[in-house]
């Protein structure tokens, strides 16, 4: 009997694991996400290729979601390094190109100079406020504050297209995601699964955003 139920369990991990590399093109909507550059490099400091310059909030990625959960490594296609030349300055270090697009890129049904392309313009129409863009002083804000702030400078975006995740326990803000629907064009309610994990990340009534340095 225990190893029958051995066997059920390890069927039940495949299958899932099936299903969650999902097929390109087949999702829901997009997350793109926006990192707090100094959040990233006082965990990681030895990351010198991006913490050696003072950013604020960089691209980490266009990612395919489902309403619960999400697709990855849809295909084998590996990047093109011609992409790193095509979009230079998308994101903060070399890492994140292959990386990205290899993990979520392949889901979107899209070719990488398409994929790439659309993960550029939705950066560029998010307009970062001013008080955010290079703080020499850390910043303290509530969840509300902060998407109400990003809503109220990109005119195409509403508090409830954006949640939050923070780090420490919900101490420091570490990433915000914008949510968009599967065709790029046009911003839509975060999944409530997104806003439980916001729930479960970010806490407390406040958070810090460290400073740029």
């Amino acid at each position: 009997m225990k190893k029958m139920m051995l066997l059920l369990a390890a069927f039940l991990l495949c299958a899932q694991a099936v299903q969650a590399k999902g097929r390109p093109g087949e999702f829901d909507y997009y997350a793109l996400a926006l990192s707090w550059s100094p959040e990233h490099c006082a965990i990681k400091p030895a990351d010198r290729e991006q913490c050696s310059r003072q950013l604020g909030f960089v691209l980490h990625g266009l990612w395919p979601q489902y309403q619960r959960g999400y697709p990855g490594n849809c295909t084998r296609e590996r990047l093109d390094p011609a992409m790193e030349q095509d979009f230079a300055g998308l994101y903060p270090s070399r890492f994140l190109y292959g990386h990205e697009w290899e993990k979520h890129g392949t889901c979107s049904g899209l070719s990488q100079q398409a994929f790439h392309q659309l993960a550029r313009d939705l950066r560029q129409k998010v307009r970062i406020p001013a008080a955010y863009q290079s703080p020499v002083e850390p910043l303290r804000k509530s969840t509300f504050q902060l998407k109400a702030d990003l809503a109220a400078a990109s005119d195409w975006l509403a508090p409830d297209n954006i949640t939050v995740a923070c780090a420490d326990g919900g101490r420091f803000l570490r990433e915000i995601y914008i949510c968009i629907n599967k065709e790029g064009t046009d911003a839509v309610p975060c999944s409530d699964e997104m806003q439980k994990r916001e729930r479960r990340s970010c806490g407390q009534p406040d958070f810090l955003l460290r400073s740029v340095r």
